[in-house]
């Protein structure tokens, strides 16, 4: 049983269950969001057990299926609909996967697998949260691309073309409602620390590393607290912007 805060804001953030997502999460509950998840995990695994007990709504939707989204926002609708604030102030488009090969070993399956998780399933997450944002005062839509959508990586074709086509749908889409004052912006993180990132060789790291300016790898915190700067009311003329998060990667 969930008890509502009386926040500023309600928020969704997909893939909050681990990684970057889940700092995501706990930062806008730290600054009394009512946060809710979509992630593909079932109700009875312990990350999402645990995520419920700690206060978070959770919602298990499959994002490459436009009708688990449709029915993943109704019944967040339903929620939101009984508390004072009834809109959805932010979205974050969090979810993602990886299935890495060089481009000639690339799979049919391995490339829509990919795509529609990390582009479709983004795009339309947009188009039903539009759906109600455009009738509210202001909203925000934040879209976790990567430094590969901007630069490309080696064995990375699929992911890196989902992630160049989540920073073309965020410019496309912050021109179209930027009159309905949705602020929609993307975030490009760099060498993030994941449980993906670290399954890395440490030659590989080392060689990364050399070329951060800041000599170190960026933490989901580091992410965090971009969001929520960038949705907090301090950053209310940046929109369709691409922010490299990345400590200096060239």
């Amino acid at each position: 049983m969930h008890t509502e805060i009386k926040s500023r804001y309600n928020s969704l953030v997909t893939g909050g269950i681990q990684g970057i997502g889940k700092n995501i999460c706990e930062e806008l509950k730290k600054r009394g969001d009512n946060v809710f998840i979509f992630d593909i995990l079932p109700l009875e695994h312990e990350k999402v057990i645990k995520a419920k007990k700690e206060g978070f709504y959770y919602f298990q939707v499959d994002v490459s299926s436009l009708d688990s989204i449709k029915k993943g926002f109704l019944d967040l609708f339903n929620i939101i609909n009984t508390f004072p604030n009834k809109a959805l102030n932010l979205l974050v488009n969090n979810a993602g996967i990886t299935r890495d090969n060089l481009a000639i070993r690339l799979s049919e399956s391995d490339w829509d697998a990919v795509l529609d998780v990390n582009l479709k399933g983004a795009f339309f997450c947009c188009q039903q949260a539009i759906k109600k944002m455009m009738r509210q005062k202001k909203s925000y839509i934040i879209n976790i691309s990567s430094i590969v959508g901007i630069n490309g990586n080696i064995g990375q074709v699929n992911y890196s073309a989902s992630k160049a086509g989540l920073i073309a749908i965020t410019k496309t889409l912050a021109v179209e409602y930027g009159k309905r004052n949705v602020l929609i912006n993307a975030i490009a993180p760099g060498f993030i620390q994941t449980d993906m990132a670290n399954k890395l060789s440490k030659d590989i790291k080392n060689k990364i590393l050399e070329r951060i300016t800041l000599k170190r790898f960026g933490t989901t915190q580091d992410v965090a607290n971009l969001v929520s700067f960038l949705s907090g009311g301090k950053a209310d003329y940046i929109t369709g912007e691409v922010i490299e998060l990345n400590g200096g990667l060239f």
